[in-house]
C-alpha cells in the first residue's frame, strides 16, 4: 500500500519535473502588442501561432498607435512587441545624432534596459524609408542607387522631377531638407508633392510622380513594381524589427528568449515583403499568411 502510494507520488513528480523541464511556458500567460499597419498585424499573428502552440496563453492586442503601444508596455500592460530600433532611437528616446545599425540598437538595448524592457536580437528586417522608382523607370536608366538619380537629375536642369512624399516628411527637420543636403539634390517647390502616404504608391505606379518616398517592406513595393534605391551615403537610419519583453516575463519564462531571438532570425526583407503583398495586395487574411510563414519555416 505504501510502495503504490510512493510510486504514484514519484510519478507525479517526474511528470511534474518534465514540465517544469520543458520550459514554464504552461503556465504563462503573455500579451502581445501590435501597431496599426499590415506588418505588425502579421508579426503579432505569427508570434501568438507560434507561442500559443509552444504552450503559452496569448492575449493579442493589436492596431495600437506608437506612443500607446510603448507607454502600455512601460506600465506592464503589453508583455511582447516587435519594436523597431529607429522608432526607439528618435521617438522614445530622443537620439539626434546619426548612428550606424549596430551601434542604434546597442544604444536602445541599453537605454530601454533602465525600464525593464529587454531588446532580443534584431531581425535582419530593416523597414526603413527609401526612394522608389517606377520599374520601368529604373530598367530604362540603370538608376539602383540615390546617388545615380541624384546624378541624373543634376544632368537634366530643364527637366520637371516630381517627388512624391506625405507631409511629415517633407517638413521635418530631419526629413526632405538634409536629404538633399546629402546627396547634393535639390527640389523646387512645384516638383515636391505631399499627399497620404498610401497614395505615393499609387502615383508610382500610374506614373503620375518620377519619384516617391516608400517603406522598403511595404507590401505595394512588389505588388505595384516599385524599385527602391539603394540608400548609399546611408541617410535613413536603419528600423530593424526586434522582439521587446519586459524583464519579469523573461525571469519567469527562460526559454521564451531563445524562442523569440529563433523567430526574429526566420524574418527578413524579402519575406516580409511577401507576405505583406499577400495580406494588402492579394487579400489573404492575416491568420492564414502567418500559418504559412510558420508551416515552412522550422522553429524549435
Amino acid at each position: 500500500m505504501k510502495t503504490s502510494k510512493f510510486r504514484r507520488c514519484l510519478a507525479l513528480a517526474v511528470l511534474v519535473g518534465a514540465a517544469m523541464q520543458a520550459g514554464s511556458a504552461f503556465a504563462a500567460n503573455l500579451v502581445i502588442g501590435a501597431k496599426n499597419f499590415t506588418e505588425q498585424y502579421v508579426l503579432a499573428e505569427i508570434t501568438t501561432q507560434y507561442l500559443r502552440a509552444k504552450g503559452y496563453t496569448i492575449d493579442a492586442r493589436t492596431g495600437l498607435g506608437s506612443v500607446l503601444l510603448r507607454s502600455a508596455q512601460e506600465n506592464g500592460q503589453i508583455d511582447v512587441t516587435w519594436e523597431y530600433t529607429g522608432t526607439a532611437a528618435l521617438v522614445y528616446n530622443k537620439i539626434t545624432e546619426k548612428l550606424d545599425p549596430k551601434t542604434m540598437y546597442e544604444r536602445v538595448k541599453e537605454l530601454d534596459a533602465k525600464r525593464d524592457l529587454v531588446w532580443l536580437n534584431a531581425s535582419p528586417l530593416n523597414n526603413t524609408y527609401a526612394l522608389g522608382l517606377p520599374q520601368q523607370v529604373a530598367e530604362k536608366t540603370g538608376i539602383r542607387t540615390i546617388s545615380q538619380l541624384a546624378a541624373k537629375i543634376k544632368s537634366e536642369p530643364g527637366k520637371k522631377h516630381v517627388f512624391a512624399m506625405d507631409a511629415e516628411f517633407a517638413n521635418r527637420p530631419d526629413g526632405l531638407k538634409p536629404l538633399e543636403a546629402a546627396y547634393g539634390m535639390d527640389f523646387s517647390r512645384p516638383e515636391v508633392r505631399q499627399m497620404d502616404p498610401g497614395l505615393v504608391y499609387t502615383a508610382l505606379h500610374n506614373d503620375q510622380v518620377a519619384i516617391g518616398l516608400i517603406y522598403t517592406t511595404d507590401g505595394r513595393v512588389k505588388g505595384f513594381d516599385i524599385v527602391p534605391l539603394e540608400d548609399d551615403r546611408h541617410y535613413f537610419p536603419a528600423y530593424n524589427a526586434t522582439p521587446v519583453v519586459r524583464k519579469p516575463i523573461l525571469d519567469q519564462n527562460p526559454q521564451l528568449a531563445a524562442q523569440l531571438n529563433a523567430l526574429s532570425a526566420a524574418l527578413n526583407n524579402d519575406v516580409v515583403l511577401d507576405m505583406n503583398k499577400q495580406i494588402d495586395i492579394d487579400g489573404k487574411p492575416v491568420p492564414a499568411v502567418a500559418a504559412e510563414f510558420l508551416r515552412t519555416h522550422k522553429l524549435p
